[in-house]
């Protein structure tokens, strides 16, 4: 049941962040101010976010989560924070009353923990969550409500929010049906497309609040263009500024006013699939394209910073899409073309193997160490190497770094292929 009594003493118009019902749709109240939310997801970057207009950061997990509130509270940084729950296959859990107490008992203190913290805007119970229907996962409902209501009563000054992957009919009506939350969140990407069609066409059952927790370029996975052995292929970082605009300005339903918010995908640096597919900085902090984009489409404001920007990469004359297979030991030539090539500080070359590695269906987040094959830095935007000696799928990246700090990135997946 949405917007659903949280109890308290006093008038619920003084809770520190509520969700209301304003001019046909919903808007967010934080202490008793209507609050826009301009989020990313991640929990790094507190004053570059600010600096960029942003003023809010998802985060998955309650790792390190009080200085994660201070570093936001430091940068004027709301958080909502996420509670890492098993998901409804995990049935041996949720099957077992001792378990499901010990993880309610443990949240409840976490959340005693942190209710009062002035950064804190909303509770996110899980991610990514399956909503079955059959009669074998009650008790899934049954711990995910005991969930809530302990928020409900040991904190209604913040609401509560869940996840969806993409959207899910089955998954909404047992939302709305079985469960009590204030909004619902989707984890949306390529999909964001057809979001708003979808909206509507359960308008007439559900009309509730809600919001993007991850949205950004399209990922590693069913959709996106493969090479012929199975290897995903990423776009250079320009054109995935290209995507964070265009998704936004076309594809966002910012006039809906059912909608909250939106968090764009990655707001740091992660390994998934390869380092630089989802990160919007590097691993010492530099800044990419899409960084600029989001800081225009939250100010409305032209960023006059300058950003190396590839149009294509290509080994051996090819690229990505023409399926690059060599030989052991083959001598290789890579470039990269740019839009703009004035200003480079240096071009960083390196080679790494293929991350097919997935831990109960999902990618690795395992930091990765490039090959011998081929390490190189100066200023050329063209290499030559040898090809691995050792049979198998391998990536070569480069990495362009501006003079002001900022970068671009874009690489190739190749096959080496053994007649041994």
């Amino acid at each position: 049941m949405f917007l659903s009594g949280c109890t308290r003493e006093r008038d619920r118009s003084y809770a520190k962040v509520q969700i209301v019902k304003a001019g046909g749709g919903y808007r967010i109240l934080r202490n008793r101010e209507t609050f826009l939310i301009k989020g990313a997801s991640g929990d790094t970057h507190f004053r570059k976010l600010a600096q960029s207009g942003g003023n809010c950061l998802r985060i998955w997990d309650t790792t390190n989560l009080m200085q994660v509130l201070d570093s936001a509270h430091a940068n004027n940084i709301a958080i909502i924070a996420g509670l890492p729950i098993q998901n409804s296959d995990q049935m041996s859990l949720y099957d077992n009353p001792d378990k499901t107490a010990q993880q309610l008992s443990a949240f409840k203190s976490l959340v005693n923990r942190h209710k009062n913290h002035p950064a804190l805007l909303m509770w996110c119970v899980g991610n990514e969550l399956d909503f079955p229907s059959k009669p074998a996962y009650n008790n899934f409902y049954k711990g995910f409500n005991a969930l809530t209501d302990m928020i409900r009563s040991t904190d209604p000054d913040h609401p509560i929010t869940t996840t969806v992957l993409n959207f899910n009919t089955k998954y909404i009506a047992n939302i709305k049906l079985r469960c009590d939350i204030d909004v619902i969140s989707f984890n949306i990407f390529n999909l964001l497309d057809s979001f708003r069609d979808d909206l509507k066409a359960i308008s007439w059952f559900w009309d509730g609040p809600y919001m993007l927790l991850e949205w950004g370029t399209d990922g590693p996975w069913t959709g996106s263009l493969q090479t012929a052995w199975g290897a995903f292929i990423e776009h250079p970082s320009k054109k995935k500024a290209d995507v964070y605009l265009r998704r936004y300005q076309e594809k966002m339903p910012v006039e809906d006013p059912r909608f909250l918010g939106s968090f764009a995908f990655f707001w740091g640096n992660k390994q998934e699939t390869t380092n630089t597919w989802f990160s919007m900085f590097d691993e010492s902090g530099a800044a990419s394209e899409p960084v600029a984009i989001m800081q225009y489409l939250w100010t409305n404001q032209a960023v006059k910073e300058h950003y190396p920007a590839v149009k294509y990469m290509l080994l051996n004359k090819k690229g990505a899409a023409d399926n690059v297979m060599v030989n052991p030991g083959e001598a290789l030539d890579g470039q990269v073309v740019m839009f703009n090539s004035d200003s480079i500080k240096s071009v960083e070359w390196k080679i790494f193997r293929e991350d097919w590695y997935k831990k109960n269906h999902q990618n690795s987040t395992k930091e990765l160490a490039a090959i011998d094959s081929l390490y190189s830095e100066g200023r050329s935007l063209t290499t030559r190497f040898q090809s691995p000696s050792e049979e198998g799928p391998y990536r070569i990246f480069a990495k362009i770094s501006g003079k002001n700090g900022n970068f671009a990135t874009c690489n190739t997946p190749f096959y080496v292929v053994s007649d041994k």
